[in-house]
C-alpha cells in the first residue's frame, strides 16, 4: 500500500512539474488602451501630430517585434522598414509575449514621450490589474525584462531617426512673400516641425516619393484660379450648413485649439488626426474579433502609414509654403472673414488631414475589407457625438473635406493630399509584403 501512494505522489509531482500553464490572452482591445494612454499624455504635453504619428510607431514596434519572435504567422520588420536592425529573441523563459508585448509600448512610450512618468503610473496600474488576474509575479518579472530588452532595441533605432537633431537647425522664419505662409490668430505660433522631412521614414525611398502637384499658383487676379479658389472658401465659410459644421468640429483634431476667455486664451486639448486613425483601427479590430497578434500588426502598420504620411505631406508644406485660407480672403476679399475652425501652424498645401487619413484608410481596407461599416466613437469622450460611416475610404474622404468646411484649406490641398496617402498607404502595404515596387494609384492618374 505504501508503495503505490508513493507511487501515485511521484506521478502527482510529475504532472505538477511538467503541465504546462495555459497562455496568457489578452486582446486588441489591451493594445488599444495603452495607445489611448499614450494619446491623453499628448493631449497634456500638447503634441504636435507628425509627432505623435512618431511616438505612436515606435511604441507599436516595440510591441509588434514580440508578436513576431513569438508568433509564426508574423514577420520581423527587418529586411523590410528602412535600417531596421535584426533584434535577438533575448534567452528568457516564462514569460506571456503579449503581455510583454504590452509592456514593451509602455516601456518604449515612456522613455520616448516628454511626460514618460505618466506612463510609469499606467504601467503600474496595469500590472497590478493582472496580479488581481492571478498572473503570477514570476511570469510578470519575465515578461517585463522580455519587454525591456526589446523596448531597448528599438529606442536606439528611433534614436537614429534623425529627428533629435532638428534642434539644432536654424529657426524657420516666414518670408513676406505675397502668396506665402504667414502665422495665424489667435496664437500667431512659429511653424510646427518644419525639419520634419529629413526625420528618417519607415518605408519611403525619399521624401519626396510621391511629391505631388503643385498647388495653384497665387494670384490676386480675379479671373485666376487661386481667386476662385478663395471665393469657393470663403462662399463655404458664409454659408456655412449644418451638417458641414458638425463634419468640421468631428475631425477638427487640432492640438493647437485655443478658446479665447476674453482677457487669455486657454488651450482647447484636443486629440491628434494620428491618434483619431488609431482609435478608428481598434474600433475595427474589436468588432471584428481580430486576434492579438494581427491587431499588434495592424495598429503598427497603421501607425508607420501615419508617420510616412505625414513626412510626405510636411515634405510639400514648406516647399509650396502657401498662404492659408484665413490670411488670402481676409486681405483681398473680407477682413472682416473667419474660418469656422482655427488654423493649425503651418504651411496649407498639402492637407496633413486628407494625407494621413487616405493612408490609414488603405491600411484598414487591406487588412479588414472594403465596406466595413463601423460607429466611429473616438470623439465621444471628447464631447462629440458618434458617426457612422460604411468604410474607411468614405471616413477618410469625409476627414479631407472636413477642413474645407472649416475654412482651413483650400480645394487643390485637399484632393491632391487624398492622392498622396493613397499613394503612401499602398507603398506601405505593399512594402510590408515585400512587394515594394513603383506603382501608380489609378485615382492619381
Amino acid at each position: 500500500m505504501k508503495k503505490i501512494l508513493s507511487f501515485l505522489l511521484v506521478l502527482t509531482l510529475l504532472w505538477g512539474c511538467t503541465r504546462k500553464q495555459p497562455e496568457i490572452q489578452f486582446s486588441s482591445r489591451q493594445i488599444s488602451q495603452v495607445l489611448a494612454q499614450m494619446t491623453d499624455i499628448m493631449v497634456h504635453d500638447v503634441t504636435n501630430p507628425p509627432l505623435a504619428a512618431r511616438f505612436f510607431s515606435y511604441a507599436c514596434l516595440a510591441g509588434y517585434e514580440i508578436v513576431a519572435q513569438n508568433d509564426s504567422s508574423s514577420q520581423s520588420m527587418h529586411g523590410i522598414l528602412n535600417k531596421y536592425p535584426k533584434i535577438e529573441k533575448p534567452q528568457i523563459s516564462g514569460y506571456s509575449y503579449q503581455l510583454s508585448a504590452l509592456l514593451a509600448m509602455m516601456e518604449t512610450a515612456k522613455k520616448m514621450q516628454p511626460s514618460g512618468t505618466l506612463v510609469e503610473k499606467y504601467e503600474q496600474r496595469f500590472l497590478d490589474s493582472c496580479r488581481r488576474e492571478n498572473i503570477s509575479e514570476e511570469v510578470i518579472t519575465a515578461s517585463l525584462t522580455y519587454a525591456q530588452a526589446i523596448s531597448k532595441n528599438v529606442l536606439a533605432y528611433a534614436k537614429a531617426d534623425k529627428y533629435n537633431r532638428i534642434s539644432n537647425y536654424p529657426r524657420y522664419t516666414p518670408t513676406n512673400q505675397e502668396g506665402a505662409w504667414y502665422p495665424t490668430p489667435p496664437g500667431y505660433f512659429a511653424p510646427v516641425e518644419p525639419y520634419f522631412n529629413t526625420v528618417r521614414s519607415f518605408t519611403l525611398d525619399t521624401c519626396s516619393q510621391f511629391k505631388p502637384a503643385p498647388p495653384v499658383a497665387f494670384s490676386k487676379e480675379k479671373s485666376s484660379e487661386f481667386y476662385k479658389l478663395m471665393q469657393e472658401s470663403y462662399q463655404e465659410g458664409v454659408l456655412l450648413p449644418k451638417d458641414h459644421q458638425d463634419i468640421a468640429a468631428f475631425w477638427d483634431c487640432n492640438p493647437f485649439a485655443l478658446q479665447d476667455n476674453g482677457h487669455m486664451l486657454v488651450g482647447m486639448k484636443k486629440i491628434s488626426p494620428g491618434a483619431h486613425w488609431l482609435g478608428i483601427t481598434g474600433i475595427a479590430c474589436q468588432q471584428a474579433k481580430v486576434p492579438f497578434a494581427k491587431a499588434m500588426q495592424i495598429n503598427t502598420l497603421v501607425a508607420i502609414s501615419l508617420m510616412d504620411g505625414f513626412i510626405s505631406c510636411w515634405d510639400e508644406k514648406f516647399r509650396s509654403n502657401r498662404i492659408r485660407p484665413e490670411t488670402a480672403i481676409r486681405k483681398y476679399i473680407d477682413p472682416r472673414w473667419k474660418p469656422l475652425l482655427q488654423t493649425p501652424p503651418f504651411p496649407e498645401y498639402l492637407s496633413g488631414h486628407s494625407t494621413i487619413s487616405s493612408a490609414a484608410a488603405v491600411v484598414l481596407t487591406h487588412y479588414l475589407g472594403d465596406n466595413f461599416k463601423y460607429n466611429d466613437t473616438v470623439e465621444v469622450r471628447f464631447g462629440l457625438p458618434a458617426r457612422e460611416f460604411k468604410s474607411f475610404q468614405q471616413a477618410a474622404d469625409e476627414a479631407g473635406i472636413s477642413r474645407f468646411y472649416g475654412g482651413i484649406h483650400f480645394r487643390d490641398a485637399i484632393d491632391n493630399g487624398r492622392l498622396q496617402g493613397l499613394q503612401v498607404g499602398e507603398w506601405v502595404v505593399n512594402k510590408v509584403n515585400k512587394k515594394a515596387n513603383p506603382l501608380v494609384v489609378a485615382e492619381a492618374k
